[in-house]
């Protein structure tokens, strides 16, 4: 299965993002609001700055308390940004997400952000994928 596919089975094609300069108490909300596990700073909803998820805010209230939540996303956002393409499979998606120990990637076509699957999405889907295959196996094997 493509990225493309997993897009396609989101309930809505919108990617919540934040800009830079949004508090990270602000940014707690959208994702407590939203019940989502990160968001993409982006300063035009098209191309992306970072990604800032709850792992890291927690991090940060762990290391530094509440202090924190009153600093901007920019300071605990990632900025080494691996991304994928439509076009990629899921096997492909699941191998950077591993190497990378990361859960969530934005997609891009070009410079501009078309979507953002976490890595539910992509085991969601390589599960689907397993069982339709096990039912063609099955069928071909009980000649159906």
């Amino acid at each position: 299965m493509h990225v493309a596919q997993i897009l396609k089975t989101k309930p809505s094609g919108e990617v919540i993002t934040v800009t830079p300069g949004t508090s990270v108490a602000e940014l707690a909300h959208v994702l407590s609001v939203r019940k989502i596990g990160a968001v993409v700073v982006s300063p035009d909803g098209a191309s992306v700055a970072g990604i800032v998820s709850e792992r890291d805010v927690v991090r940060e209230l762990g290391k530094r308390g509440p202090a924190c939540l009153a600093e901007t996303v920019d300071t605990l956002m990632t900025t080494r940004i691996v991304s994928c393409t439509p076009q990629e499979t899921t096997h492909d998606v699941l191998q950077k997400m591993t190497d990378g120990r990361f859960r969530h990637m934005p997609v891009m076509e070009g410079e501009r952000m078309v979507g953002f699957i976490s890595i539910g999405d992509v085991v969601k889907s390589r599960l689907m994928e397993l069982a339709a295959e096990k039912d063609a196996l099955e069928g071909m094997i009980k000649g159906f």
